[in-house]
């Protein structure tokens, strides 16, 4: 049931901006999306499984929203100044975001295994969510990628002559991610790449 999936999920998130998630109780988060606590443990197993799953969910949205930047109007460096700029309002503005980017989980955060946990379910999102979770420095490799990828303009990796889009790309994740660390003090990251970075050719 992808609609009771989804509430239960922005319960969760919702429960977890007001209390750490130690405290957050799966009868409460029940409760908030309007189904029974039994059909929370149906979608997913475990206190574990819905951290597992929020988790996914936020950097799902980080990766769709860092793709609208890259596809954006501009040349390739105004692009990537766009997704960089996405990149520290997204990590500002979602905790779990800006953990899963730095690696620095607090105490008031879920902060499930990166590795896969086996699990039983037989709901595909739930053994999905099971899978993998994106490292912080699998977060650089998947966007540096899919940058390099769409400014390209083929979809395919690019050829052995575009490692000057490559190191672009790569500057200009890295740059973000310092600057979701310690935050520039004025102009912002689409200033500091503008200024660090060469005109990158999309082909």
């Amino acid at each position: 049931m992808p609609a009771a999936r989804e509430s239960l999920l922005d319960a969760a998130y919702t429960a977890l901006a007001r209390r750490p998630w130690y405290a957050v109780r799966m009868v409460d988060v029940a409760a908030a999306a309007g189904v029974s606590r039994q059909t929370l443990y149906n979608e997913f197993g475990s206190k574990e499984g819905l951290a597992r799953a929020l988790v996914r969910r936020e950097a799902d949205g980080y990766l769709a929203g860092v793709e609208r930047a890259l596809s954006g109007a501009g040349d390739p460096c105004e692009r990537l100044a766009a997704t960089a700029e996405w990149m520290l309002t997204a990590a500002h503005d979602n905790a779990l975001v800006r953990a899963m980017l730095t690696g620095c989980w607090s105490e008031r955060l879920p902060s499930p295994a990166l590795t896969a946990v086996p699990s039983s379910s037989a709901v595909p999102a739930q053994r999905r969510a099971d899978g993998p979770l994106p490292s912080p420095g699998d977060f650089v490799r998947l966007v540096r990628d899919r940058a390099v990828a769409v400014l390209h303009g083929s979809g395919r990796p690019p050829p052995p002559d575009a490692a000057e889009l490559v190191r672009s790309c790569e500057l200009a994740v890295r740059l973000a991610l310092s600057c979701v660390a310690a935050p520039p003090a004025e102009g912002g990251v689409a200033d500091l790449l503008r200024t660090a970075l060469p005109r990158p050719s999309s082909a």
